[in-house]
């Protein structure tokens, strides 16, 4: 029998494929009321389902475990299950054993979903029947496909750290910055959660951007600055334009792209890359390059109001995420209004604050970390404010020109549901009276 921990998403997801094979299961979840539970009661997925505080008897008869990615390694549970010597896998590795078609897979501190959403719309605009999954929204284990010709998986730290066995085609760590630092016990062991993709990588794609993946022995690399004869994909940087090449030929530059900043530079260099070891046209990859307009929440662009830009960049969860937002727009605007704060991560913000000082004419904060943040930052006048609304009115009152960025670099539980609530909520009080 399996045992699936967690109701959320991926154990929904799990449930539905185990009951629809004929697996037997049990399912668990320390809270009483989680998330998915009146989905699963609907589909009738709980004839043996335990809520509330964990015990060892779940374990009973137990030949391996299939975990959510939220459930950390200290939880009584996952200790109970490696004394046992009861396996204890992802959804990840679960879905890798059923899969017919190539997996490519995608990890990274920042533009991992980015990567993974671009590099499915170039293969589906290479005639193939691709299906983009994982972290990014649709969970692997309802992705699976008869049809599907290549599957594009946005993988986790979280998800890799219980993942033990996977065959992938390719892969790419886009980079690694401190993160999620509350989960593990250092820097160093977050980093090496990232790195294990490579282990499950036929042909490893490498960014030599990245310092702390610059050591991998990659199959295929790309680089801005920094091309190397082992570069298929670069890009130079002659003004404020990028020009990226594939070797010595021009495919494209920035002022082509409707993206803005080095950040998706990157992120195209490591999806054609990475399209390169799959097979596809770097012709069709370089039409759908021109065209993607990037995710919500990730620097997107909201509106255009009295000459004014706004930029929804809600997904900026960490320092480094802010300040590649900051840097993407001080390329184009001379008059930047940010709005940052929330739940502030356990790392060093100081380069951020430095940047801000540099670059940005007013700091609008909001959330727990407020107060913090504003003892900190110097160089711009910094207001603290008791919601998104007041943030927004007040940006609206202070910027004359340039751009508003929503960049918070701070996690949103204290206000919102998630990021995604957080960066509607701003898109909705910067449009509410220009409808």
């Amino acid at each position: 029998m399996k045992l699936i921990l967690g109701m959320g998403l991926t154990g929904l997801s799990v449930a539905r494929f185990f009951s629809s094979n004929n697996v037997d299961y049990r399912i668990a979840d320390s809270r009483l009321s989680p998330p998915m539970q009146d989905i699963c009661i609907k589909e009738n997925l709980l004839s043996d389902c335990h809520l509330g505080e964990w015990k060892e008897s779940l374990l009973e008869n137990i030949t391996e475990v299939v975990i959510s990615p939220g459930i950390a390694e200290t939880e009584s549970i996952v200790g109970w299950a490696r004394l046992q010597k009861i396996p204890v896998i992802s959804d990840i590795e679960l879905f890798g054993r059923y899969t017919k078609a190539p997996i490519v897979g995608i990890t990274g501190s920042n533009g991992k979903s980015t990567v993974t959403q671009l590099l499915g719309e170039m293969a589906i605009g290479s005639g193939k029947n691709a299906v983009i999954c994982g972290n990014i929204g649709k969970p692997v284990m309802e992705s699976l496909s008869d049809e599907a010709e290549l599957y594009v998986v946005e993988m986790s730290s979280y998800q890799l750290d219980y993942t033990n066995n996977l065959n992938l085609l390719t892969g790419v760590v886009t980079n690694i910055s401190p993160d999620h630092l509350d989960r593990y016990p250092n820097y160093d062991i977050y980093i090496a959660s990232k790195l294990k993709l490579y282990e499950y990588c036929q042909y490893s794609v490498v960014n030599l951007n990245e310092p702390l993946v610059k050591g991998i022995k990659g199959d295929s690399c790309y680089a801005i600055e920094e091309a190397t004869q082992s570069c298929e994909f670069s890009a130079k940087k002659v003004g404020g334009v990028y020009t990226i090449y594939q070797g010595k030929n021009i495919l494209m530059t920035s002022d082509d792209l409707i993206v803005v900043g080095r950040h998706n530079v990157e992120n195209i260099l490591s999806a054609l890359t990475l399209g390169r070891q799959a097979g596809l046209s770097v012709q069709e990859m370089t039409q759908v390059a021109k065209s993607f307009t990037g995710l919500p929440h990730r620097l997107e662009w909201v509106t255009n109001l009295s000459g004014i830009d706004y930029f929804n960049n809600s997904k900026s969860t960490n320092a480094i995420s802010t300040i590649t937002a900051i840097e993407a727009l001080s390329d184009r605007y001379k008059s930047i209004v940010l709005i940052a704060g929330g739940i502030a991560k356990k790392e060093d913000y100081s380069k951020l604050f430095q940047l801000i000082s540099e670059k940005i004419n007013a700091v609008i904060l909001i959330g727990e970390s407020a107060t913090l943040f504003s003892q900190q930052i110097n160089g711009c006048p910094v207001s603290i404010v008791e919601s998104m609304k007041q943030a927004v009115v007040s940006s609206k009152a202070i910027a004359k020109k340039g751009a508003i960025l929503l960049s918070p670099g701070c996690a949103s539980f204290d206000m919102f549901v998630d990021f995604n609530e957080r960066g509607e909520v701003f898109k909705r009080h910067v449009l509410e009276k220009n409808k």
